[in-house]
């Protein structure tokens, strides 16, 4: 590392600075690397939107739960979904109560599953970003081309660029999330840059290079410019052939977002012509949380971790009570084990 970064780093004494770092993976590399350690009181990260279970609405979750209530559906998911909570409970106490549900570690392996039992609807929890929505559409292409019509999605994938308007204007610079950049390219956040006046920096997952990233923000002074520091994955135009997949099987609409509401055109739902495919995905809008949850705004940036009252009490990672402790790229799961 850079001496002379890591010494402006540690000894910056100017102006208070506010950096979101909008990946969750970015959270969970700051939390592992002890960065927020190294760095001047004066210089703040803030953990933004980019884990996809924790800005999941509970309406999703309830349906989910629903769905799995249903004798003929198996619900498939990774394993964090499984314990978020939604108005009624989680997933795991549904399937504690007789539900099918499976935790799988790819969802390839539903189409095995499906394939071998005709019997039933294998509905997968397909939530995420930019860099998951491509994974959907190949699944989605594979079970065409192996005539599974059993299988079926119910989505919450949203695009980062809208979330990032609706907040990014509250802090001096931006950590671009270098995953969803590999995919879309860094060229769409330039407009945003030059509209909100601040710089954002795409960064790979070191700590070197993170820090690098965030020396480079503050350097950059406001300025509404977009750097790239990752060039081994991201690109200013991304990954074309993963966008046209995409592309064939989904469209935009809205999507509610925890912390942020409604937000325009940020989500990405099935085609009508695939929605045979889908189970249910749209209009899920209602977002309630355990009574002192303070998710919503820990999300947003509004709040830390440990303004939460239930933060290191009631809710941890053994008993989370909301979904920034449940998942491994969540604020609270990463404050948590950063100060255990």
């Amino acid at each position: 590392m850079d001496k002379e970064i890591l010494d402006f780093l540690k000894e910056y004494n100017g102006p208070e600075i506010r950096l979101m770092e909008i990946c969750g993976s970015h959270t969970a590399a700051i939390a592992a690397g002890g960065i927020r350690a190294i760095l001047s009181e004066k210089i703040r990260m803030v953990s933004g939107p980019g884990c996809p279970v924790c800005v999941t609405v509970t309406a999703y979750i309830d349906r989910l739960i629903t769905l799995s209530e249903d004798e003929k559906n198996v619900i498939c998911s990774f394993g964090d979904l499984i314990r978020v909570p939604g108005s009624r409970g989680t997933l795991g106490n549904a399937k504690a109560a007789g539900a099918r549900v499976h935790m799988l570690y790819s969802p390839f392996d539903m189409l095995e599953l499906a394939e071998n039992d005709r019997e039933h609807n294998y509905i997968f929890a397909a939530v995420g970003f930019e860099t998951t929505a491509p994974v959907y559409a190949e699944l989605i292409a594979e079970a065409e081309e192996r005539g599974i019509g059993n299988i079926r999605l119910l989505t919450s994938l949203k695009t980062m660029p809208e979330a990032v308007r609706k907040i990014g204007g509250k802090m001096d610079g931006l950590l671009l999330p270098g995953h969803v950049c590999t995919i879309s390219g860094y060229g769409i956040y330039e407009p945003l840059a030059e509209e909100l006046g601040i710089p954002f920096v795409a960064a790979g997952f070191e700590s070197e290079n993170i820090l690098q990233a965030i020396y480079a923000l503050i350097k950059l002074d406001h300025r509404g410019v977009v750097r790239n520091f990752y060039p081994s994955a991201v690109t200013r135009d991304g990954n074309r052939q993963a966008k046209e997949a995409v592309d064939k099987y989904f469209e935009t609409g809205d999507s509610f977002w925890r912390g942020l509401g409604c937000i325009e055109g940020s989500g990405t739902y099935l085609k009508k012509e695939y929605e045979g495919f889908d189970a249910g995905s749209r209009g899920l809008n209602e977002d309630s949380e355990n009574t002192g949850c303070r998710c919503a705004y820990v999300i947003t940036g509004e709040e830390q971790s440990r303004d939460c009252p239930l933060f290191m009490k009631s809710c941890t990672p053994s008993s989370p009570k909301g979904a920034c402790m449940v998942s491994r790229e969540g604020a609270c799961f990463n404050e948590f084990i950063s100060g255990a």
